[in-house]
């Protein structure tokens, strides 16, 4: 009889332990993945900020030599312009690092 208990813990084990076990390593590297992948984005979005601050003082400065208000609204139109366009190019560059580490981190998932 306790062979039979001892055969039926192995068999339990077998059939449902290690996949078990595959399937908690495989949450712990995703959970890993994410967190690792979240501070790279973080400091992606700095870096963005940084970048957008220099533009902005960048523009002022120039706003503040100009000789006239024409010359002030050019370079207003331009900042706003060139702004509008790092701001699309950053979202997309957010977006595509999003994509990519979401796969990364399902990847252990997938048992890929």
């Amino acid at each position: 009889m306790q062979a039979d208990a001892q055969s039926a813990q192995a068999a339990f084990s077998d059939h449902f332990g290690e996949p078990a076990k595959r399937a908690g390593e495989a949450l712990k590297e995703s959970g890993r993945k994410m967190a690792e992948n979240g501070s790279t984005i973080g400091a992606k979005m700095i870096d963005q900020a940084e970048q957008n601050t220099r533009e902005a003082f960048a523009a002022m400065r120039e706003a503040a030599s100009a000789k006239d208000l024409t010359d002030v609204m050019k370079i207003q139109s331009d900042y706003l312009r060139t702004q509008s366009e790092r701001s699309m190019s950053q979202a997309r560059e957010i977006g595509e690092l999003i994509m990519r580490f979401g796969r990364d981190a399902v990847t252990p998932m997938k048992g890929g």
